[in-house]
């Protein structure tokens, strides 16, 4: 049983996987770098070759739909600006209010200075 145990332990050493043992100078950044960077992704995303070219021709489709119908285009150009110009107005509206505070907090300081 002891020889079964060592040869899948030197099997699993041999990878080449980060296992944190003392004095590894590569540390947890090593063993993020071996994972690889679709280890992040959701699993759709992960799976095996001929999804993952489905998929990209799927998102291929919808973006040639999108960029060739006007209507559709127009459409969402406007609803992208009306988010834009909400957002803009939210941060106006915050920094007015944050000006307000500042204005109120130094009224409130005394003037012994």
């Amino acid at each position: 049983m002891a020889k079964k145990h060592k040869k899948k332990h030197a099997r699993r050493d041999s990878s080449g996987a980060w296992h944190g043992r003392a004095g590894d100078a590569g540390g947890q950044a090593a063993g993020d770098w071996e994972r690889g960077l679709l280890d992040g992704m959701p699993a759709f995303l992960r799976a095996r070759k001929s999804e993952q070219f489905l998929l990209g021709a799927l998102l291929g489709a919808a973006a040639t739909w999108v960029l060739t119908d006007e209507e559709l285009r127009a459409k969402l150009i406007k609803a992208g600006m009306k988010l834009y110009s909400n957002l803009a107005g939210g941060f106006e509206e915050m920094k007015e209010q944050m000006a307000d505070i500042r204005a109120e907090i130094a009224a409130e300081q005394p003037e012994d200075a």
